[in-house]
């Protein structure tokens, strides 16, 4: 469970993304900090029970820091107005899949997974597992309650067939992608009640054989 002053502060920063208002509000700030960190705590203690390559995880291996990196950017603002965990073996630098959680307010928020633009060894692991067990994935992404929670895997997608494949493979449409990701969205409400851990851990279990799928490619 969040608070709601975790919320007010991120969108009070929405509107006021600077250097000089943050300072003044860095006690806010640090209050939400450590709201969020709680919960990442909470969520790693039940996810390293789900998925035991996450034992031995700690919260600063998963939390991505408000501060933005504007060296290339167009946006100079200088302050994410979210709050992002990213929870896989090896911690969020790992180059292999996982879940992630994102807070957001104005019903931004969401628990999510997959593997985001993988090098291009890795993304050629990944098409090669898809390619020789194309059944197995497709099995496991069309699932009822797959299908309820996530819709469909989405990434940014290639205009042509890969290199080594056919236009007309089966599996064309997810070769294709340079992502493979799988998201649930929640409200700022959800965010807030009792059973909000609860309801991403459930998220992050339904994701689980995807994860494991792409994890199995990287070996």
């Amino acid at each position: 469970m969040l608070q709601p002053s975790t919320l007010k502060f991120l969108k009070s920063l929405r509107s006021n993304n600077n250097k000089v208002w943050f300072d003044e509000h860095k006690a806010e700030y640090l209050a939400a900090k450590a709201d969020f960190e709680g919960m990442v705590q909470q969520l790693i203690d039940g996810l390293s029970k789900q998925d035991i390559s996450l034992q031995g995880l700690q919260v600063k291996d998963c939390v991505f820091r408000i501060y933005k990196d504007v060296r290339f950017a167009k946006d100079k603002t200088p302050y994410k107005t979210h709050l992002g965990a990213f929870f896989q073996a090896g911690g969020k630098k790992s180059n292999l899949a996982g879940y992630y959680f994102h807070l957001e307010p104005g019903g931004h928020s969401m628990a999510g997974g997959g593997i985001w633009m993988p090098a291009a060894p890795e993304l050629k692991k990944l098409r090669q597992e898809i390619d020789y067990n194309f059944e197995a994935f497709e099995q496991l992404i069309s699932g009822k309650e797959f299908i309820k929670h996530f819709g469909k895997v989405e990434g940014e997608a290639l205009k042509n067939a890969p290199q080594g494949y056919q236009p007309d493979h089966p599996a064309i449409a997810y070769l294709k992608l340079k992502s493979l990701i799988v998201s649930h969205p929640f409200t700022d409400e959800a965010c807030m009640q009792s059973s909000i851990v609860k309801e991403i851990l459930k998220t992050f279990s339904l994701m689980q054989p995807l994860i494991q799928f792409i994890n199995r490619a990287m070996d």
